[in-house]
């Protein structure tokens, strides 16, 4: 039962906090270890610089910085992807070609956030960062964060471009996105975790997780038992992720605090702040009852 769609970064994706020291900077070493546990742990790439990964409040040269480090650690043959996406076309487009520069094998560019523009402006960003670099982009649809969707129709028009090739889908629209797998050959990753599976099940290439950062392989068992055929078993171990999920990702507090809170990989920038101890100790708890069913 293994799916065909087109898998141009893997199936299974993290994506990455970024580790600050206790002072807050960069800590190169730690996203590292970070990192090369991750991929250790059965995720086939890496996206850096995304929601999770701070990135309104990183700097362009910590990306950059951030990128090197990890892509020193894992090596050429692991797929890392980094988000250049801002609310400013040329600054979107500096830091493509900077990701270029620094080692990465795909962009996630998120829509322009904050102005809402409107279709044909969401369309014509769109391609201007992908006419600005000879990398590959995934487009990041999260209109619960920017206020604009890409909608069905402006997908199926940048699907015409050859560097447009994978969507990270958060839009909560399956009608839609299956409209446009039907009509195209971009690979949809799942950027909401309960939908990993059901977006998987209709022709999605695989996911990025979030949650994927405290536990990388209960995130990619249900792929892995869907595509072996066993799929009650698939559906059971993608109930068994539902808890930890629903802490982490819809309990009001956003995925990089919930993500550190488990992990201890430093505090978060301002203006988020760290999980409180009672958030810190439910999460804990949802933690190992995932871990206790193995």
């Amino acid at each position: 039962m293994t799916t065909t769609a087109p898998r141009p970064f893997g199936r299974a994706l993290c994506a990455m906090i970024t580790p600050f020291t206790a002072g807050g900077a960069l800590d190169p070493d730690a996203a590292r270890a970070h990192a090369a546990h991750l991929v250790a742990e059965g995720c086939d790439g890496i996206v850096l610089s995304g929601t999770t990964g701070e990135s309104p409040t990183t700097t362009d040269a910590e990306k950059s910085a951030l990128l090197r480090a990890v892509r020193a650690e894992v090596g050429d043959g692991v797929p890392l992807l980094t988000g250049v996406g801002s609310p400013d076309t040329a600054h979107t487009l500096r830091l493509a070609r900077q990701a270029e520069e620094a080692g990465a094998d795909g962009l996630l560019v998120v829509s322009p956030y904050y102005s809402r523009p409107p279709q044909a402006a969401v369309e014509a960003h769109f391609l201007r960062v992908a006419d600005s670099t000879g990398l590959p982009l995934m487009l990041y649809d999260i209109p619960g964060r920017t206020g604009t969707r890409i909608e069905p129709e402006t997908l199926l028009r940048l699907a015409e471009h050859p560097r447009v090739v994978a969507v990270k889908d958060c839009a909560y629209d399956m009608l839609g996105s299956t409209k446009v797998l039907t009509r195209t050959s971009l690979a949809y990753y799942s950027g909401c975790e309960e939908l990993n599976l059901p977006l998987y099940a209709v022709g999605g290439a695989g996911y990025v997780s979030t949650v994927a950062n405290v536990a990388p392989r209960h995130m990619r068992a249900p792929l892995d038992a869907f595509d072996a055929g066993r799929t009650e078993e698939a559906a059971r171990l993608n109930r068994n992720t539902a808890r930890l999920t629903e802490l982490m990702m819809a309990s009001g507090l956003p995925g990089a605090v919930t993500a550190k809170a488990l992990l201890a990989a430093g505090p978060v920038r301002e203006p988020l702040q760290p999980a409180g101890r009672g958030a810190a100790d439910g999460l804990r708890a949802a933690y190992e009852e995932l871990l206790a069913l193995g």
